[in-house]
């Protein structure tokens, strides 16, 4: 564990040095200078201290109520109250936090010497209480971890009931301890499954959280593990995850973990009542909670599909949100956009728990990566004048048909290869390779702006019972790109380290800088998606294809946001089996496609110079383009599960 003198710690002097109390208004605290708060408490002397919440459950069957472990650090010498910004977290002792990673360190006393990442170091000097929050049963929580599931959110939910004076806590000696400091104002952040916790919270309604902050969190726990019936793993389920980070003893969460498995449903991929309580997206319409969202558009751990549905239902109901979309894959944006995301966090904490009229919630609300660090910001997404247009698969006389306005006709045929992952499967686009359709366009007559969901849907004549089909859309053409299959998914460290807040003896604020790992290659994958046939009418009652019958399958690909530049080349790239994103059950049927009744809806963005696709058909030698060796692509399915959520 890295050690830094406190000495060493100026290297970001405007944000170390106290401001003096002078500097504030009479009728401020120390902390707030105008409309920005400042650093005006030493962080060495800050309290610190353990709470255990109890909760109304007894998920671990003990015959005692389950506590919430809250390790807490607030500014002291405060005239009056502070807010509180929590991260909820199963990995504080099993698997630590961040890119480098850290963990939470304690006293013989067992008083937090050290909590993980910047949020600490940076905002209590700044009038902040942060609170790290053992999510049940891990680190030093009691209950079980139910992966998404009543047990974290309603634990989570307690702690914030216990700040705004709703719940009961006890220190170590059981002595009743009650959060008189806090304004009861409360923002939750973190990454992945800590983002997740944060969007379960605010799904609940819950009075005093004032925003959530989640970076590449889930949504629906579904979607996590499946894609349209299409299972991703088995492998790494709620019951693993569940035993991954489980800080109880052996036996203790034994039958929460066998009820994980029995409802997760593996044998047949369905959407049942197990999935639906881990589905936070019907519940947009109680969050109170200002929304700002953070996700890779590369991300194949938490896809983008997470991100999609719960954004636009959250503007349906007018919950004041943000969003950033990068290029990386499942990366923080402190790993990527340092400076700005301290920066751009600092405000929006500052406006929705310090009360301060910054204006950050009138800025542009959506920023986009359009290609490596280079940043738009934009008013909506998808981006406004965005279309669906229908775009037609025509067959071709070689490896390659053709994606156009022209309509298709005739039919296609494509038996499965299990084995085909997905570099030969979008490589070299105009050879025949077996068990791929490609469709490709023209090269582009001017830039073509995708934003949103595509929808693929083809009309398939079967020969067996089920089968999977999957879908990528593929840009061709010489770049440089973000290598997310690879160590980082995106960025990678340097030698280097910055420094963000203050320390003490015990915890420093620096970190390793970090650069993007890119790629110079002949193409990139944009989106993909799955679904298995069966469930495609239903993802609770699956139907059986009858062999020889014709059928209509269509699913959505990941939403995504891209400009293609003129003399670019789209690729739909079409493959039964997918080995590197999905397990599938069923393999080796043989499918014919009837081009006339199948089609590719791409959401293009008109007035953005690429209003319509060109009518023309591609000449089969009109692409060849060069691509990533196998060795060098990386192993999607390595990225996925390396780091959980």
């Amino acid at each position: 564990m890295v050690r830094v003198a406190l000495g060493i710690l100026v290297c970001l002097s405007g944000l170390l040095v106290p401001a003096p109390a002078s500097a504030a208004r009479p009728d401020q605290p120390a902390h707030i200078q105008g409309t920005r708060t400042v650093p005006a408490y030493d962080y060495a002397d800050a309290i610190r201290e353990s709470v255990w919440v109890r909760t109304s459950r007894d998920d671990d069957g003990d015959g005692e109520r389950d506590t919430i472990a809250v390790d807490i650090i607030r500014p002291r010498g405060v005239d009056g109250r502070v807010p509180v910004i929590m991260d909820p977290s199963p990995y504080y002792l099993c698997c630590g936090r961040g890119n480098e990673p850290e963990y939470k360190e304690y006293d013989a006393d067992g008083t937090a010497t050290r909590f993980p990442l910047f949020y600490d170091n940076y905002f209590v000097p700044r009038g902040y209480a942060y609170a790290a929050v053992d999510l049940a049963g891990t680190g030093r929580s009691t209950g079980c971890a139910d992966v998404g599931g009543p047990g974290e959110i309603l634990g989570t939910k307690a702690v914030i009931d216990w700040l705004n004076g709703r719940a009961s806590a006890t220190d170590a000696d059981g002595n009743r301890v009650r959060a008189t400091w806090t304004t009861g104002k409360v923002g939750l952040i973190g990454k992945s499954w800590d983002g997740t916790v944060a969007n379960g919270v605010a799904a609940t309604g819950v009075e005093g959280l004032e925003t959530i902050v989640p970076i590449a969190g889930i949504t629906s726990w579904y979607d996590y593990f499946r894609d349209n019936g299409a299972l991703y793993t088995t492998e790494f389920g709620p019951s693993w995850l569940s035993s991954h980070v489980d800080g109880r003893p052996p036996a203790a969460c034994q039958a929460v973990r066998d009820a994980l498995a029995a409802g997760a449903a593996d044998d047949t991929g369905d959407y049942n009542s197990f999935w639906h309580q881990r589905n936070y997206q019907p519940d947009a319409s109680k969050v109170r909670a200002s929304v700002f969202l953070v996700h890779g558009l590369n991300d194949v751990n938490v896809e983008t599909k997470h991100l999609l549905p719960w954004w636009e239902a959250l503007g349906r109901h007018r919950v004041p949100r943000k969003l950033w979309l990068a290029q990386p894959g499942h990366v923080d944006p402190f790993d990527y956009r340092r400076a700005e995301w301290v920066d751009t966090l600092h405000r929006w904490f500052d406006h929705w728990l310090q009360d301060l009229p910054n204006g950050v919630q009138r800025e542009q609300p959506v920023s986009i990566e359009r290609s490596p660090d280079t940043w738009v910001d934009e008013p909506a997404w998808p981006a406004r004048g965005t279309v669906g247009l229908p775009v037609s698969l025509r067959g071709g006389t070689g490896g390659a048909g053709t994606l156009g306005l022209l309509p298709g006709r005739g039919t296609v045929s494509l038996t499965d290869d299990p084995g085909l992952g997905e570099h030969p499967a979008v490589a070299e686009p105009n050879a025949p390779v077996p068990g791929r359709l490609v469709f490709l366009t023209a090269p582009l007559a001017r830039d073509l702006r995708i934003s949103g969901a595509a929808t693929v849907s083809l009309r398939i004549r079967a020969n067996r019972p089920n089968t999977e089909l999957s879908a990528r859309l593929v840009d061709y053409g010489d770049a440089t790109r973000i290598h997310a299959f690879t160590h980082g998914v995106g960025i990678r460290n340097l030698d280097t380290r910055s420094c963000w807040g203050q320390a003490s003896a015990t915890d420093h604020a620096c970190y390793l800088d970090t650069a993007k790992n890119l790629l110079t290659s002949g193409y990139g994958v944009l989106t993909r998606g799955w679904v298995d046939a069966a469930h495609r009418d239903s993802l609770t009652r699956p139907t059986p294809l009858r062999p020889g019958r014709w059928h209509t399958v269509t699913w959505d690909l990941n939403p995504h946001d891209a400009v293609l530049p003129k003399g670019r080349v789209l690729g739909l790239v079409i493959t039964l089996s997918d080995p590197d994103f999905t397990l599938p059950t069923n393999t080796g049927a043989t499918v014919d496609v009837d081009l006339a009744r199948s089609r590719l809806a791409l959401p293009v963005v008109l007035g953005h110079r690429g209003a319509a696709l060109p009518g023309t058909v591609l000449p089969e030698t009109a692409v060849a383009p060069r691509v990533a060796a196998p060795e060098t692509a990386g192993d999607p399915a390595d990225v996925r599960w390396r780091d959980h959520p």
